[in-house]
């Protein structure tokens, strides 16, 4: 017999070999249309970077979803007398597997969404406040949509198996306790995902924004499906639920605009001058290159019985310029007032007099008296008389 022979025999009284012939050819063709479309689909995509993202990042499991997908209509399409032990049981995990790769596929197109978005709107410009807001929304959607997607194809994915349909309708038949168990079991998770709706509608915070948390100072660095992290300044990182931004105060200081005031305090004697301050004040802004040219003013804003308190505002057009005008203008201020003033600094001072005993204390003390009876040795209280007497 000859090979041609062979295999006729074999492709007539052979299920199997016609099953795994037919799926051979069709996964062949399509690999074939797969790559033709794919081909075309890139270079119509020149002028659509979206698109091109798209391409790019579903490269991995359209490569795999094409090959599932054609042998899945090679099995349902064979004949119902071509009964084999091995299709039921191949046709349930070619099910789980498309469902899966399915899912792949969904979050890697929001991951592309995510890069355009990202590439799109850079926020290492100087007014980036749009472009932050933009990039906020993409980013925390995106993170919640993907938890959805893979929540929903790991659901799908395990009601195709019998088992766990039991379970399911007996879970639906005694919905009152299961509901509320899983209910408390997930309200952490459903509490963050919620708060990242908010999050991206409402926008309290937003990425690269300023904030001040639980006494710390840093930039929101990354927002997550469940969690944000703040790049404190000195380089740690604070890791924050969503919910937390729901329930507990906090201080932005980007809501709206990066610009801020900071101030500068400075504790000098009565006998400074402020004019020439002042003047020094307006050159200091004027030199320094985080001045924006909004505010620049000395004031004074408390005294006590040693000296007066002066607070000088300067402005900037973001909080970490802001703190390196404010150690300009406080070491310049301070340098002018040594160099200028250097006995009108805070100091502790008094004068002293001759006491009883050739002692000496502090005027503004009280004197110590003598004994009643006692005359005063000092010319000035007056020969005869007691110290206090009219």
């Amino acid at each position: 017999m000859t090979m041609t022979g062979f295999l006729d025999d074999l492709w007539t009284h052979s299920p199997a070999f016609r099953l795994i012939g037919c799926a051979a050819v069709a996964l062949v063709v399509a690999m074939l249309v797969h790559r033709a479309i794919r081909a075309l689909l890139w270079r119509w995509s020149d002028d659509h970077p979206m698109v091109r993202d798209m391409l790019r990042f579903a490269r991995a499991p359209m490569g795999w979803l094409v090959p599932l997908v054609a042998l899945a209509v090679v099995l349902h399409a064979r004949p119902e007398s071509t009964l084999l032990a091995p299709v039921p049981v191949l046709s349930r995990g070619l099910v789980v597997a498309l469902i899966g790769v399915a899912t792949w596929l969904a979050v890697r197109c929001v991951q592309a969404a995510e890069a355009f978005f990202a590439r799109r709107f850079p926020v290492d410009v100087a007014d980036n406040l749009h472009a932050r807001r933009v990039l906020t929304q993409s980013r925390v959607l995106g993170r919640t949509a993907t938890v959805l997607i893979v929540l929903l194809g790991l659901a799908a994915a395990l009601m195709t198996l019998p088992l766990v349909r039991q379970i399911g309708a007996s879970l639906l038949a005694s919905a009152g306790l299961a509901g509320l168990a899983v209910g408390l079991a997930a309200k952490p998770v459903l509490s963050n995902l919620i708060a990242g709706l908010q999050i991206a509608l409402t926008q309290p915070i937003r990425l690269d924004d300023v904030v001040i948390i639980e006494g710390e100072w840093g930039r929101v660095e990354e927002i997550t499906g469940t969690y944000v992290v703040v790049r404190i300044w000195d380089e740690r990182r604070l890791v924050v639920p969503l919910n937390w931004f729901m329930e507990h105060p906090f201080q932005n200081w980007t809501r709206r605009t990066a610009q801020i005031i900071g101030t500068v305090f400075l504790w000098l004697d009565y006998r400074v001058p402020l004019a020439p301050l002042r003047e020094e004040l307006q050159r200091l802004c004027r030199e320094a290159a985080e001045w924006d040219g909004r505010v620049c003013v000395l004031q004074v804003t408390d005294a006590s019985d040693r000296a007066m308190q002066l607070r000088a505002l300067v402005s900037s057009g973001d909080s970490g310029r802001n703190w390196d005008l404010r150690c300009r203008v406080r070491e310049g201020l301070l340098a002018f007032a040594q160099a200028r003033y250097p006995d009108a600094l805070p100091r502790w001072r008094g004068e002293w007099s001759r006491a009883p005993g050739g002692e000496r204390e502090a005027a503004g003390m009280a004197p110590r008296r003598p004994p009643e009876g006692q005359r005063s040795p000092h010319p000035e209280d007056g020969a005869g008389e007691l110290p206090g007497s009219a």
